[in-house]
């Protein structure tokens, strides 16, 4: 690849992701606000928050659960949060035993109470398994926070609270999930005074 041509998609993809930035900025400040109010009060009354993905989605779960049981920017104490892809033997059983579509439902099943909170990160919203853990979800009484690309896909409208990066690009929707994670993070952090 010619030297211009590497700077020019270098430019493109920083003109798309800014892009995509503000479009979180004018569709979803108000939404992340209420999902951090959702998570604190949750873990206030002794809730646990469970998170789920595929994929890169998968990573991201696993990355932000880390971030409330670990820490964000200051040292506390740890948050009850679990990344429900991250046991690969639980993966693997599951998905060999009842299917992948059951994967994270049937976690939510054994895991999930009232009080908790399931927050779900699908870069399309059509994942089954995702759409299927969102319905058990509902059945144990967990409020749920969807992380979505697109127009939402078909987890739209599933859960308590969407939070919709209105973008077409897989990878600007997961930039931009991890960032809106990072920055529930840091206000749950501050409302729970910890």
């Amino acid at each position: 690849m010619q030297y211009l041509k590497k700077i020019k998609a270098i430019k493109d993809n920083l003109k798309e992701h800014l892009n995509t930035i503000r479009i979180v900025e004018r569709d979803l400040i108000e939404k992340i606000s209420e999902a951090s109010k959702i998570i604190s009060k949750s873990l206030k009354m002794g809730g646990t928050i469970f998170w789920c993905g595929n994929g890169g989605s998968a990573a991201d779960s696993m990355h932000l659960s880390a971030e409330l049981i670990g820490r964000f920017k200051k040292n506390r104490i740890p948050l009850k949060s679990i990344s429900l892809s991250g046991n690969p033997s639980t993966i693997t059983c599951i998905s060999n035993d009842f299917g992948y579509e059951s994967l994270f439902s049937r976690q939510i099943q054994a895991l999930g109470k009232k009080d908790d909170v399931l927050i779900v990160i699908s870069t399309s919203g059509n994942s089954k398994n995702i759409i299927k853990a969102i319905n058990q979800a509902k059945i144990n009484k967990l409020k749920v926070i969807s992380f979505l690309g697109n127009k939402g896909g078909r987890c739209k409208g599933k859960g308590y609270l969407d939070l919709i990066v209105n973008s077409h690009s897989t990878a600007r929707i997961q930039e931009s999930h991890i960032m809106i994670g990072h920055i529930i993070c840091e206000l749950v952090e501050k409302e729970l005074k910890i």
